[in-house]
Protein backbone atom coordinates (compact mmCIF):
# COMPACT_ATOMS: atom_id res chain seq x y z
CA UNK A 1 0.00 0.00 0.00
CA UNK A 2 0.91 3.59 -0.95
CA UNK A 3 0.44 7.40 -0.22
CA UNK A 4 -1.52 9.03 -3.42
CA UNK A 5 -2.49 12.98 -3.65
CA UNK A 6 -5.20 13.92 -6.00
CA UNK A 7 -4.33 17.38 -6.91
CA UNK A 8 -7.53 19.59 -7.70
CA UNK A 9 -8.06 23.31 -7.86
CA UNK A 10 -10.09 23.39 -4.42
CA UNK A 11 -8.75 20.65 -2.80
CA UNK A 12 -6.24 18.07 -2.39
CA UNK A 13 -7.77 14.70 -1.23
CA UNK A 14 -5.05 11.69 0.34
CA UNK A 15 -5.39 8.08 -0.70
CA UNK A 16 -4.37 4.58 0.48
CA UNK A 17 -4.16 2.82 -2.58
CA UNK A 18 -2.96 -0.82 -3.43
CA UNK A 19 -1.67 -2.66 -6.45
CA UNK A 20 -3.86 -5.59 -7.34
CA UNK A 21 -4.08 -7.72 -10.32
CA UNK A 22 -7.76 -8.84 -11.86
CA UNK A 23 -7.93 -10.73 -14.93
CA UNK A 24 -4.44 -11.29 -15.65
CA UNK A 25 -3.97 -6.93 -15.37
CA UNK A 26 -1.96 -5.28 -13.07
CA UNK A 27 -4.07 -2.07 -11.29
CA UNK A 28 -4.61 -0.35 -8.37
CA UNK A 29 -7.25 0.20 -6.21
CA UNK A 30 -8.63 2.53 -3.32
CA UNK A 31 -8.22 1.32 0.11
CA UNK A 32 -9.09 4.36 2.03
CA UNK A 33 -9.51 8.26 1.54
CA UNK A 34 -7.87 10.17 4.60
CA UNK A 35 -9.16 13.26 3.43
CA UNK A 36 -7.84 16.30 2.02
CA UNK A 37 -4.80 18.81 3.35
CA UNK A 38 -6.86 21.20 4.52
CA UNK A 39 -9.11 18.81 6.82
CA UNK A 40 -6.27 16.66 8.07
CA UNK A 41 -4.29 20.38 9.17
CA UNK A 42 -7.36 21.43 11.39
CA UNK A 43 -7.57 17.81 12.57
CA UNK A 44 -3.66 16.82 13.39
CA UNK A 45 -3.24 20.10 14.99
CA UNK A 46 -0.75 21.14 12.66
CA UNK A 47 1.16 18.08 11.98
CA UNK A 48 2.40 17.73 8.55
CA UNK A 49 -0.44 15.72 6.58
CA UNK A 50 1.70 14.03 4.25
CA UNK A 51 4.28 12.84 6.50
CA UNK A 52 1.07 11.36 9.20
CA UNK A 53 -0.28 9.81 6.31
CA UNK A 54 3.10 8.01 5.27
CA UNK A 55 3.78 7.10 9.35
CA UNK A 56 -0.22 5.53 9.09
CA UNK A 57 0.60 3.52 5.64
CA UNK A 58 3.69 2.30 6.72
CA UNK A 59 1.98 0.79 10.23
CA UNK A 60 -0.84 -0.67 7.84
CA UNK A 61 1.86 -2.07 6.03
CA UNK A 62 3.28 -3.45 8.76
CA UNK A 63 0.17 -5.36 10.13
CA UNK A 64 -0.53 -6.66 6.98
CA UNK A 65 2.50 -8.38 6.57
CA UNK A 66 1.69 -9.51 10.39
CA UNK A 67 -1.69 -10.99 8.95
CA UNK A 68 -3.45 -9.04 11.64
CA UNK A 69 -4.17 -5.41 9.26
CA UNK A 70 -8.12 -4.95 8.58
CA UNK A 71 -8.51 -5.11 4.90
CA UNK A 72 -10.84 -2.48 4.12
CA UNK A 73 -13.11 -2.26 1.04
CA UNK A 74 -15.66 0.26 -0.49
CA UNK A 75 -18.97 -0.40 -2.16
CA UNK A 76 -20.93 2.37 -3.75
CA UNK A 77 -24.86 2.30 -3.48
CA UNK A 78 -24.89 3.66 -6.92
CA UNK A 79 -22.41 1.65 -8.75
CA UNK A 80 -23.96 -1.62 -10.43
CA UNK A 81 -21.75 -4.96 -10.08
CA UNK A 82 -20.13 -6.41 -13.07
CA UNK A 83 -22.08 -8.26 -15.48
CA UNK A 84 -21.57 -12.21 -15.70
CA UNK A 85 -18.79 -11.76 -12.91
CA UNK A 86 -19.03 -14.30 -10.47
CA UNK A 87 -18.38 -13.81 -6.96
CA UNK A 88 -19.87 -16.71 -4.91
CA UNK A 89 -17.22 -19.66 -4.55
CA UNK A 90 -18.14 -23.43 -2.36
CA UNK A 91 -14.39 -24.19 -0.70
CA UNK A 92 -16.29 -27.69 0.84
CA UNK A 93 -14.20 -29.42 -1.42
CA UNK A 94 -10.64 -28.66 -0.07
CA UNK A 95 -11.42 -31.35 2.59
CA UNK A 96 -11.87 -33.96 -0.29
CA UNK A 97 -9.15 -32.60 -2.48
CA UNK A 98 -7.01 -33.48 -0.05
CA UNK A 99 -7.70 -37.45 0.71
CA UNK A 100 -7.95 -37.02 -3.00
CA UNK A 101 -4.07 -36.54 -3.58
CA UNK A 102 -3.21 -38.06 -0.45
CA UNK A 103 -5.13 -41.23 -2.05
CA UNK A 104 -2.90 -40.44 -5.43
CA UNK A 105 -5.58 -40.15 -7.62
CA UNK A 106 -3.87 -37.57 -9.42
CA UNK A 107 -0.98 -39.53 -10.16
CA UNK A 108 -3.51 -42.39 -11.36
CA UNK A 109 -4.59 -39.83 -13.72
CA UNK A 110 -1.62 -39.06 -15.32
CA UNK A 111 -0.47 -42.97 -15.73
CA UNK A 112 -3.70 -43.14 -17.94
CA UNK A 113 -3.14 -39.70 -19.73
CA UNK A 114 0.26 -41.10 -20.50
CA UNK A 115 -0.47 -44.25 -21.92
CA UNK A 116 -3.54 -42.84 -24.18
CA UNK A 117 -1.91 -39.68 -25.22
CA UNK A 118 -5.18 -37.67 -25.13
CA UNK A 119 -4.52 -33.69 -24.32
CA UNK A 120 -7.69 -33.21 -22.03
CA UNK A 121 -7.09 -32.65 -18.12
CA UNK A 122 -7.82 -36.54 -16.55
CA UNK A 123 -7.26 -35.31 -13.48
CA UNK A 124 -9.18 -32.05 -13.38
CA UNK A 125 -12.51 -34.14 -14.87
CA UNK A 126 -12.19 -37.44 -12.44
CA UNK A 127 -11.75 -34.76 -9.20
CA UNK A 128 -14.83 -32.44 -10.42
CA UNK A 129 -16.99 -35.91 -10.66
CA UNK A 130 -16.07 -37.30 -7.47
CA UNK A 131 -16.29 -33.71 -5.52
CA UNK A 132 -18.83 -32.96 -7.61
CA UNK A 133 -20.85 -36.54 -7.03
CA UNK A 134 -20.77 -35.45 -3.19
CA UNK A 135 -21.69 -31.87 -2.65
CA UNK A 136 -23.69 -30.97 -5.96
CA UNK A 137 -25.02 -34.30 -7.24
CA UNK A 138 -26.49 -34.37 -10.42
CA UNK A 139 -26.34 -35.31 -13.96
CA UNK A 140 -22.89 -35.24 -16.08
CA UNK A 141 -23.68 -31.50 -17.48
CA UNK A 142 -24.50 -30.09 -14.43
CA UNK A 143 -21.66 -31.50 -12.78
CA UNK A 144 -19.52 -29.42 -15.43
CA UNK A 145 -21.92 -26.40 -14.45
CA UNK A 146 -21.46 -26.67 -11.17
CA UNK A 147 -17.36 -27.27 -11.57
CA UNK A 148 -17.05 -23.20 -12.11
CA UNK A 149 -18.78 -23.32 -8.15
CA UNK A 150 -15.08 -24.04 -6.53
CA UNK A 151 -13.16 -21.97 -5.41
CA UNK A 152 -10.33 -23.59 -7.95
CA UNK A 153 -11.97 -23.17 -11.80
CA UNK A 154 -11.80 -26.64 -13.70
CA UNK A 155 -9.63 -26.48 -17.02
CA UNK A 156 -12.17 -28.73 -19.32
CA UNK A 157 -15.12 -28.46 -21.62
CA UNK A 158 -18.04 -30.43 -21.56
CA UNK A 159 -17.19 -33.21 -23.85
CA UNK A 160 -13.83 -33.65 -22.54
CA UNK A 161 -16.41 -35.23 -19.54
CA UNK A 162 -17.65 -37.96 -22.02
CA UNK A 163 -14.76 -38.37 -23.52
CA UNK A 164 -12.96 -39.06 -20.25
CA UNK A 165 -15.68 -41.74 -19.09
CA UNK A 166 -15.02 -44.10 -21.95
CA UNK A 167 -11.40 -44.07 -20.61
CA UNK A 168 -12.25 -44.63 -16.91
CA UNK A 169 -14.90 -46.96 -17.67
CA UNK A 170 -11.36 -49.11 -19.78
CA UNK A 171 -9.28 -48.06 -16.79
CA UNK A 172 -11.71 -49.02 -14.07
CA UNK A 173 -9.83 -52.48 -12.55
CA UNK A 174 -6.69 -50.55 -12.85
CA UNK A 175 -7.66 -47.38 -10.85
CA UNK A 176 -8.77 -49.81 -8.17
CA UNK A 177 -5.89 -52.22 -7.90
CA UNK A 178 -4.02 -48.97 -7.90
CA UNK A 179 -5.67 -46.96 -5.57
CA UNK A 180 -5.57 -50.17 -2.65
CA UNK A 181 -1.74 -49.94 -2.90
CA UNK A 182 -1.85 -46.06 -2.40
CA UNK A 183 -4.46 -47.02 0.39
CA UNK A 184 -1.29 -49.03 2.30
CA UNK A 185 0.93 -45.58 2.20
CA UNK A 186 -1.88 -43.37 4.01
CA UNK A 187 -3.14 -45.90 6.56
CA UNK A 188 -2.97 -49.41 7.68
CA UNK A 189 -5.91 -51.10 5.65
CA UNK A 190 -7.57 -53.59 7.66
CA UNK A 191 -8.23 -56.08 4.93
CA UNK A 192 -8.21 -58.95 7.55
CA UNK A 193 -12.05 -58.60 7.49
CA UNK A 194 -13.97 -57.91 4.27
CA UNK A 195 -17.35 -57.14 3.71
CA UNK A 196 -19.52 -58.69 0.58
CA UNK A 197 -23.04 -57.34 -0.80
CA UNK A 198 -24.77 -56.87 -3.71
CA UNK A 199 -27.21 -54.42 -4.23
CA UNK A 200 -29.50 -53.21 -7.94
CA UNK A 201 -29.64 -49.64 -9.34
CA UNK A 202 -32.86 -48.65 -11.33
CA UNK A 203 -32.73 -46.76 -14.61
CA UNK A 204 -34.98 -43.99 -16.10
CA UNK A 205 -35.95 -45.99 -19.34
CA UNK A 206 -37.91 -49.34 -18.93
CA UNK A 207 -36.16 -51.26 -22.55
CA UNK A 208 -33.07 -53.79 -21.22
CA UNK A 209 -30.24 -53.55 -22.96
CA UNK A 210 -26.73 -54.82 -22.26
CA UNK A 211 -25.87 -54.19 -18.38
CA UNK A 212 -29.31 -52.91 -18.59
CA UNK A 213 -31.84 -55.87 -17.67
CA UNK A 214 -34.86 -56.71 -15.87
CA UNK A 215 -34.36 -58.60 -12.15
CA UNK A 216 -35.53 -58.23 -8.56
CA UNK A 217 -36.41 -54.67 -7.54
CA UNK A 218 -37.28 -53.83 -3.88
CA UNK A 219 -38.11 -50.98 -5.26
CA UNK A 220 -41.56 -53.27 -7.96
CA UNK A 221 -40.10 -50.86 -10.60
CA UNK A 222 -40.63 -52.12 -14.09
CA UNK A 223 -37.58 -50.35 -14.85
CA UNK A 224 -34.51 -52.07 -16.34
CA UNK A 225 -31.28 -52.46 -13.48
CA UNK A 226 -27.97 -53.24 -12.77
CA UNK A 227 -26.61 -55.15 -9.96
CA UNK A 228 -23.33 -53.39 -8.03
CA UNK A 229 -21.44 -56.21 -6.29
CA UNK A 230 -19.05 -54.04 -3.35
CA UNK A 231 -16.45 -55.25 -0.98
CA UNK A 232 -16.06 -53.09 1.83
CA UNK A 233 -12.65 -53.58 4.54
CA UNK A 234 -13.01 -54.00 8.50
CA UNK A 235 -12.70 -50.49 9.05
CA UNK A 236 -15.83 -49.53 6.34
CA UNK A 237 -13.77 -48.21 3.43
CA UNK A 238 -14.88 -49.73 0.15
CA UNK A 239 -12.17 -51.69 -1.20
CA UNK A 240 -13.19 -53.04 -4.79
CA UNK A 241 -16.51 -53.15 -6.80
CA UNK A 242 -17.91 -54.11 -10.12
CA UNK A 243 -21.26 -54.11 -11.99
CA UNK A 244 -23.04 -57.24 -13.50
CA UNK A 245 -25.86 -57.48 -15.65
CA UNK A 246 -29.43 -56.74 -13.23
CA UNK A 247 -30.54 -60.28 -13.79
CA UNK A 248 -27.62 -62.16 -12.52
CA UNK A 249 -27.68 -64.51 -9.62
CA UNK A 250 -26.68 -62.88 -6.72
CA UNK A 251 -25.13 -66.04 -5.36
CA UNK A 252 -23.12 -66.28 -8.52
CA UNK A 253 -20.97 -63.25 -8.13
CA UNK A 254 -19.14 -63.68 -5.54
CA UNK A 255 -16.24 -66.04 -5.69
CA UNK A 256 -15.39 -63.58 -9.31
CA UNK A 257 -14.82 -60.55 -7.79
CA UNK A 258 -12.67 -62.27 -4.69
CA UNK A 259 -10.69 -63.99 -7.54
CA UNK A 260 -10.03 -60.61 -8.44
CA UNK A 261 -8.93 -59.51 -4.59
CA UNK A 262 -7.02 -62.86 -4.86
CA UNK A 263 -5.25 -61.80 -7.90
CA UNK A 264 -5.13 -57.97 -8.72
CA UNK A 265 -4.40 -57.17 -4.58
CA UNK A 266 -2.39 -59.81 -3.77
CA UNK A 267 -4.79 -60.65 -1.10
CA UNK A 268 -5.35 -64.63 0.37
CA UNK A 269 -5.35 -64.38 4.00
CA UNK A 270 -9.08 -62.75 4.91
CA UNK A 271 -12.79 -63.44 6.65
CA UNK A 272 -15.67 -63.27 4.38
CA UNK A 273 -18.72 -61.82 5.99
CA UNK A 274 -21.83 -61.76 4.08
CA UNK A 275 -25.66 -62.06 4.27
CA UNK A 276 -27.93 -65.37 3.72
CA UNK A 277 -28.56 -64.36 0.82
CA UNK A 278 -25.67 -64.52 -0.91
CA UNK A 279 -24.41 -67.59 1.43
CA UNK A 280 -24.48 -70.30 -0.80
CA UNK A 281 -22.58 -73.66 -0.29
CA UNK A 282 -20.68 -73.70 -2.92
CA UNK A 283 -19.29 -70.13 -1.46
CA UNK A 284 -19.02 -71.31 1.52
CA UNK A 285 -16.64 -74.33 0.43
CA UNK A 286 -15.06 -71.57 -2.03
CA UNK A 287 -13.85 -69.93 1.26
CA UNK A 288 -13.05 -72.60 3.20
CA UNK A 289 -9.85 -73.20 1.68
CA UNK A 290 -6.21 -71.88 1.97
CA UNK A 291 -6.00 -68.71 5.00
CA UNK A 292 -9.52 -67.93 3.92
CA UNK A 293 -12.76 -67.81 6.22
CA UNK A 294 -16.20 -66.92 6.02
CA UNK A 295 -18.94 -65.78 8.12
CA UNK A 296 -22.30 -65.46 6.94
CA UNK A 297 -26.16 -64.94 8.04
CA UNK A 298 -27.84 -67.83 8.46
CA UNK A 299 -32.30 -67.92 8.56
CA UNK A 300 -33.06 -69.92 11.59
CA UNK A 301 -36.16 -70.53 10.32
CA UNK A 302 -34.74 -72.67 7.14
CA UNK A 303 -32.42 -74.55 9.42
CA UNK A 304 -33.02 -78.00 9.73
CA UNK A 305 -35.69 -79.32 11.86
CA UNK A 306 -33.78 -80.84 14.94
CA UNK A 307 -31.60 -77.77 14.98
CA UNK A 308 -34.58 -75.57 14.73
CA UNK A 309 -35.47 -76.70 17.62
CA UNK A 310 -32.43 -76.79 19.46
CA UNK A 311 -31.82 -72.73 18.29
CA UNK A 312 -35.10 -71.86 19.86
CA UNK A 313 -35.31 -73.56 22.75
CA UNK A 314 -34.97 -71.67 25.91
CA UNK A 315 -31.93 -73.61 27.67
CA UNK A 316 -28.55 -73.68 27.27
CA UNK A 317 -27.46 -69.84 26.46
CA UNK A 318 -24.61 -67.97 27.49
CA UNK A 319 -23.12 -64.67 27.98
CA UNK A 320 -19.64 -63.31 27.06
CA UNK A 321 -17.40 -63.05 30.31
CA UNK A 322 -19.65 -65.35 31.90
CA UNK A 323 -19.58 -69.14 32.72
CA UNK A 324 -23.33 -69.47 34.18
CA UNK A 325 -25.86 -71.66 32.02
CA UNK A 326 -29.34 -69.65 31.33
CA UNK A 327 -32.35 -70.39 30.74
CA UNK A 328 -33.94 -66.97 28.89
CA UNK A 329 -37.58 -67.97 30.22
CA UNK A 330 -36.55 -67.70 33.66
CA UNK A 331 -34.52 -64.08 33.33
CA UNK A 332 -35.45 -60.91 34.59
CA UNK A 333 -36.01 -58.80 31.37
CA UNK A 334 -35.10 -55.26 33.16
CA UNK A 335 -31.62 -56.63 33.94
CA UNK A 336 -30.79 -58.19 30.67
CA UNK A 337 -32.30 -55.67 27.68
CA UNK A 338 -28.69 -54.67 26.92
CA UNK A 339 -27.34 -58.21 26.63
CA UNK A 340 -27.05 -60.63 23.93
CA UNK A 341 -27.26 -64.38 24.72
CA UNK A 342 -25.68 -67.05 22.52
CA UNK A 343 -25.23 -70.61 21.83
CA UNK A 344 -23.18 -72.51 20.07
CA UNK A 345 -23.01 -76.26 18.26
CA UNK A 346 -20.42 -77.22 15.28
CA UNK A 347 -22.62 -78.99 12.30
CA UNK A 348 -21.67 -80.79 9.10
CA UNK A 349 -23.80 -80.74 5.63
CA UNK A 350 -23.17 -80.95 2.16
CA UNK A 351 -19.02 -82.28 2.98
CA UNK A 352 -18.87 -78.56 5.18
CA UNK A 353 -18.26 -78.50 8.62
CA UNK A 354 -19.14 -74.99 10.26
CA UNK A 355 -20.05 -73.79 13.64
CA UNK A 356 -23.83 -72.08 14.21
CA UNK A 357 -24.25 -69.27 16.47
CA UNK A 358 -27.61 -68.74 17.44
CA UNK A 359 -28.00 -65.07 19.48
CA UNK A 360 -31.20 -64.19 21.42
CA UNK A 361 -31.48 -60.18 22.24
CA UNK A 362 -34.32 -58.72 24.02
CA UNK A 363 -33.92 -55.31 22.97
CA UNK A 364 -33.85 -57.25 18.78
CA UNK A 365 -36.95 -59.40 19.74
CA UNK A 366 -38.66 -55.95 21.09
CA UNK A 367 -37.70 -53.95 18.12
CA UNK A 368 -39.34 -56.90 15.79
CA UNK A 369 -41.91 -56.77 17.50
CA UNK A 370 -42.58 -53.25 17.23
CA UNK A 371 -42.07 -53.39 13.50
CA UNK A 372 -44.54 -56.26 13.00
CA UNK A 373 -47.84 -54.60 15.33
CA UNK A 374 -47.33 -51.28 13.26
CA UNK A 375 -47.97 -53.88 9.98
CA UNK A 376 -50.74 -55.22 11.43
CA UNK A 377 -52.27 -52.14 12.52
CA UNK A 378 -51.81 -50.99 8.83
CA UNK A 379 -53.54 -54.37 7.54
CA UNK A 380 -56.04 -54.08 10.22
CA UNK A 381 -57.36 -50.63 8.49
CA UNK A 382 -57.20 -51.52 4.96
CA UNK A 383 -58.89 -54.85 5.67
CA UNK A 384 -61.57 -52.37 7.33
CA UNK A 385 -61.43 -49.94 4.97
CA UNK A 386 -60.38 -50.97 1.61
CA UNK A 387 -59.65 -54.70 0.60
CA UNK A 388 -59.25 -54.15 -2.98
CA UNK A 389 -55.66 -52.85 -1.98
CA UNK A 390 -54.87 -56.77 -0.68
CA UNK A 391 -54.11 -58.21 -4.41
CA UNK A 392 -49.93 -58.97 -3.70
CA UNK A 393 -47.83 -59.77 -0.81
CA UNK A 394 -44.39 -60.57 -0.43
CA UNK A 395 -43.23 -61.86 2.65
CA UNK A 396 -41.79 -58.79 4.40
CA UNK A 397 -45.28 -57.44 3.71
CA UNK A 398 -48.12 -56.24 5.95
CA UNK A 399 -50.56 -58.20 3.64
CA UNK A 400 -49.02 -61.14 4.34
CA UNK A 401 -51.41 -61.11 7.74
CA UNK A 402 -54.06 -60.85 5.79
CA UNK A 403 -56.37 -64.20 5.08
CA UNK A 404 -58.11 -64.13 2.47
CA UNK A 405 -61.48 -67.19 1.86
CA UNK A 406 -62.90 -67.32 -1.69
CA UNK A 407 -65.20 -70.12 -1.68
CA UNK A 408 -68.05 -71.49 0.13
CA UNK A 409 -68.51 -74.07 2.70
CA UNK A 410 -70.06 -76.41 -0.26
CA UNK A 411 -66.40 -75.74 -1.90
CA UNK A 412 -68.02 -73.52 -4.95
CA UNK A 413 -66.29 -70.54 -6.19
CA UNK A 414 -67.62 -67.78 -4.27
CA UNK A 415 -68.91 -64.60 -5.71
CA UNK A 416 -67.26 -62.68 -2.70
CA UNK A 417 -64.00 -62.77 -0.69
CA UNK A 418 -64.40 -62.46 3.27
CA UNK A 419 -60.55 -60.83 4.69
CA UNK A 420 -59.45 -61.47 8.25
CA UNK A 421 -56.22 -61.15 9.95
CA UNK A 422 -54.54 -64.47 9.99
CA UNK A 423 -53.54 -65.10 13.12
CA UNK A 424 -51.84 -68.70 12.89
CA UNK A 425 -48.90 -66.23 10.66
CA UNK A 426 -48.87 -63.61 13.14
CA UNK A 427 -47.82 -66.56 16.26
CA UNK A 428 -45.67 -68.40 13.88
CA UNK A 429 -43.33 -65.32 13.14
CA UNK A 430 -43.50 -64.36 16.67
CA UNK A 431 -42.00 -67.96 17.91
CA UNK A 432 -38.53 -66.65 16.02
CA UNK A 433 -38.88 -62.75 18.02
CA UNK A 434 -35.22 -62.07 19.08
CA UNK A 435 -33.19 -64.85 17.81
CA UNK A 436 -30.56 -64.49 15.32
CA UNK A 437 -27.75 -66.45 13.60
CA UNK A 438 -24.49 -66.72 11.85
CA UNK A 439 -22.40 -70.10 10.24
CA UNK A 440 -18.79 -69.45 10.61
CA UNK A 441 -15.83 -72.23 9.73
CA UNK A 442 -13.45 -69.96 12.18
CA UNK A 443 -13.12 -71.17 15.53
CA UNK A 444 -12.74 -68.16 17.46
CA UNK A 445 -14.90 -67.38 20.35
CA UNK A 446 -18.59 -66.57 19.66
CA UNK A 447 -18.65 -63.19 20.98
CA UNK A 448 -15.84 -62.19 17.98
CA UNK A 449 -17.97 -63.34 15.52
CA UNK A 450 -20.71 -61.81 16.46
CA UNK A 451 -19.17 -58.65 16.99
CA UNK A 452 -17.40 -58.94 13.22
CA UNK A 453 -21.04 -59.66 11.84
CA UNK A 454 -22.28 -56.69 13.66
CA UNK A 455 -20.44 -54.51 11.26
CA UNK A 456 -22.40 -55.56 8.03
CA UNK A 457 -24.59 -52.63 8.34
CA UNK A 458 -21.35 -50.23 7.66
CA UNK A 459 -21.91 -51.75 3.72
CA UNK A 460 -25.58 -51.86 3.46
CA UNK A 461 -25.14 -47.72 4.68
CA UNK A 462 -22.76 -47.40 1.77
CA UNK A 463 -25.53 -48.35 -0.71
CA UNK A 464 -27.82 -46.27 0.99
CA UNK A 465 -25.52 -43.19 1.02
CA UNK A 466 -24.65 -44.06 -2.77
CA UNK A 467 -28.58 -43.96 -3.37
CA UNK A 468 -29.89 -41.07 -1.22
CA UNK A 469 -27.33 -38.59 -0.40
CA UNK A 470 -24.68 -39.15 -3.73
CA UNK A 471 -28.16 -39.59 -5.98
CA UNK A 472 -26.49 -42.28 -7.50
CA UNK A 473 -29.72 -43.60 -8.71
CA UNK A 474 -32.17 -43.36 -11.39
CA UNK A 475 -29.39 -43.60 -14.22
CA UNK A 476 -29.90 -41.60 -17.42
CA UNK A 477 -27.08 -43.52 -18.98
CA UNK A 478 -27.58 -45.72 -22.07
CA UNK A 479 -24.11 -47.12 -22.88
CA UNK A 480 -22.31 -49.45 -21.02
CA UNK A 481 -18.88 -48.20 -20.84
CA UNK A 482 -20.80 -44.85 -19.51
CA UNK A 483 -22.88 -46.76 -17.27
CA UNK A 484 -19.44 -48.45 -15.95
CA UNK A 485 -17.43 -45.17 -15.54
CA UNK A 486 -20.61 -43.57 -13.62
CA UNK A 487 -20.38 -46.26 -10.79
CA UNK A 488 -16.94 -45.95 -10.89
CA UNK A 489 -17.33 -42.23 -9.76
CA UNK A 490 -19.26 -42.98 -7.52
CA UNK A 491 -17.46 -45.99 -5.51
CA UNK A 492 -14.55 -43.34 -5.99
CA UNK A 493 -16.81 -40.86 -4.55
CA UNK A 494 -17.83 -43.12 -1.33
CA UNK A 495 -13.83 -43.85 -0.65
CA UNK A 496 -13.28 -40.23 -0.31
CA UNK A 497 -15.96 -39.94 1.82
CA UNK A 498 -15.58 -42.65 4.02
CA UNK A 499 -11.71 -41.83 4.67
CA UNK A 500 -13.51 -38.33 5.45
CA UNK A 501 -15.57 -39.99 7.72
CA UNK A 502 -13.11 -41.96 9.73
CA UNK A 503 -11.01 -38.49 10.17
CA UNK A 504 -13.73 -36.85 11.87
CA UNK A 505 -13.66 -40.06 14.08
CA UNK A 506 -17.27 -40.68 13.21
CA UNK A 507 -18.86 -37.86 15.13
CA UNK A 508 -21.05 -36.61 12.46
CA UNK A 509 -23.96 -38.11 10.23
CA UNK A 510 -23.79 -38.33 6.33
CA UNK A 511 -26.23 -36.04 5.96
CA UNK A 512 -24.63 -33.01 8.61
CA UNK A 513 -21.06 -33.88 6.53
CA UNK A 514 -22.73 -33.37 3.20
CA UNK A 515 -24.17 -30.22 4.23
CA UNK A 516 -21.99 -28.47 6.08
CA UNK A 517 -19.62 -29.26 3.17
CA UNK A 518 -22.36 -27.79 0.91
CA UNK A 519 -22.55 -24.60 3.31
CA UNK A 520 -18.97 -24.16 3.58
CA UNK A 521 -19.41 -21.09 0.95
CA UNK A 522 -17.48 -18.16 0.27
CA UNK A 523 -17.90 -14.50 -1.43
CA UNK A 524 -14.72 -13.17 -3.36
CA UNK A 525 -13.39 -9.68 -3.33
CA UNK A 526 -11.15 -9.03 -6.12
CA UNK A 527 -7.47 -8.44 -5.17
CA UNK A 528 -7.65 -9.04 -1.07
CA UNK A 529 -9.45 -12.52 -0.49
CA UNK A 530 -12.46 -14.72 0.53
CA UNK A 531 -14.91 -13.74 2.92
CA UNK A 532 -16.49 -17.24 4.56
CA UNK A 533 -20.15 -16.65 4.62
CA UNK A 534 -20.81 -20.09 6.13
CA UNK A 535 -21.70 -20.34 10.06
CA UNK A 536 -18.82 -21.58 12.35
CA UNK A 537 -20.07 -24.33 14.02
CA UNK A 538 -18.69 -27.89 16.09
CA UNK A 539 -18.88 -29.24 12.79
CA UNK A 540 -16.20 -27.22 10.87
CA UNK A 541 -14.10 -26.78 14.09
CA UNK A 542 -13.49 -30.42 14.42
CA UNK A 543 -13.13 -30.27 10.25
CA UNK A 544 -10.58 -28.12 10.03
CA UNK A 545 -8.62 -29.06 13.42
CA UNK A 546 -8.62 -32.66 11.59
CA UNK A 547 -7.02 -31.65 8.08
CA UNK A 548 -4.80 -29.19 9.61
CA UNK A 549 -6.01 -25.54 7.60
CA UNK A 550 -8.75 -23.32 8.89
CA UNK A 551 -11.11 -21.45 6.39
CA UNK A 552 -12.73 -19.52 9.01
CA UNK A 553 -11.40 -16.48 9.54
CA UNK A 554 -13.19 -13.38 8.66
CA UNK A 555 -11.02 -12.90 5.70
CA UNK A 556 -8.93 -15.34 3.66
CA UNK A 557 -6.48 -13.20 2.34
CA UNK A 558 -5.82 -14.48 -1.57
CA UNK A 559 -1.63 -15.74 -0.07
CA UNK A 560 -3.90 -18.04 2.72
CA UNK A 561 -5.83 -19.05 0.20
CA UNK A 562 -3.04 -20.36 -2.53
CA UNK A 563 -1.56 -21.93 0.30
CA UNK A 564 -4.42 -23.90 1.04
CA UNK A 565 -4.69 -24.34 -2.40
CA UNK A 566 -1.01 -26.09 -2.32
CA UNK A 567 -0.93 -27.80 0.81
CA UNK A 568 -4.19 -30.06 -0.21
CA UNK A 569 -2.49 -31.02 -3.39
CA UNK A 570 0.77 -32.43 -1.87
Amino acid sequence: MRLSLSKSKNATPLYVIKDVIEKNKRTTKIVEKLGTINELEEKLSGQDPIEWAKKYIAELNEKEKEETSKIMVQYSPTKLIEKEKQHFFNGGYLFFQKIYHELGLHKICKEISDRYKFTFNLDSILSRLLYGRIIFPSSKLSTYNLSSKFLEKPVFDIQHIYRALEVISKETHFIQSELYKNSLKLSKQNAGILYYDCTNYFFEIEQKQGLKQYGYSKEHKPNSIVQMRLFMDGDGIPLTFSITKGNTNEQLTLKPLEQKILDDFKLSKFVICTDAGLASTDNRKFNDQGERAFITTQSVKKLKKHLKEWALSNEGWHLSGDNKVYDIFDIKEDQFTDRTFYKERWIKENGLEQKLIVTYSIKYRDYQRKIRNAQIDRAVKVVETNPSKLKKSNQNDYKRFVEKTSVTLNGEVAEKHLYSINLEVIAKEEAYDGFYAVCTNLEDEASEIIKINHRRWEIEECFRIMKSEFKARPVYLTRDDRIEAHFTTCFLAMVLYRYLEKRLNSKFTCSEIVQGLKDMNFYEIPGDGYIPTYMRTDFTDVLHEAFGFRTDYQIMKNTQMKKIFKDTKN
